[in-house]
């Protein structure tokens, strides 16, 4: 098994274990250059939020990704409240929680949702 098979099947055993809670998530999938969170419920994407998205791209963030995942963290926490969640199931996809990904948690956090 490889590395690629080893994270699919992380992920498929995370979404499960969110699917049979009935929990409202915050999915979050990254590429070497962007990362994107969508919180969804039920097969319904709620609140979105990318680094290719033109007003992100207009910001001025300073260098770095982490800088990046930590602001697409803080706005799709805005949209998910304006959305009505304030609670969600954090879903990695299977990645590590450690760099973008947990930037992007802690940008999450730090702008009110709960997980």
């Amino acid at each position: 098994m490889n590395k690629f098979e080893s994270r699919k099947r992380r992920s498929l055993r995370t979404r499960h274990r969110i699917s049979e809670q009935g929990a409202v998530s915050l999915t979050v999938h990254r590429t070497p250059r962007h990362i994107y969170a969508q919180v969804i419920s039920k097969g319904v994407v709620l609140a979105a939020a990318s680094s290719l998205e033109k007003a992100f791209r207009e910001q001025d963030l300073g260098a770095g990704k982490i800088n990046m995942a930590s602001a697409i963290g803080a706005l799709v926490a805005e949209r998910a409240q304006a959305a009505g969640v304030t609670k969600v199931a954090f879903d990695r996809a299977g990645f590590k929680y450690h760099g973008r990904v947990k930037a992007l948690a802690e940008g999450a956090r730090g702008k009110g949702l709960q997980f």
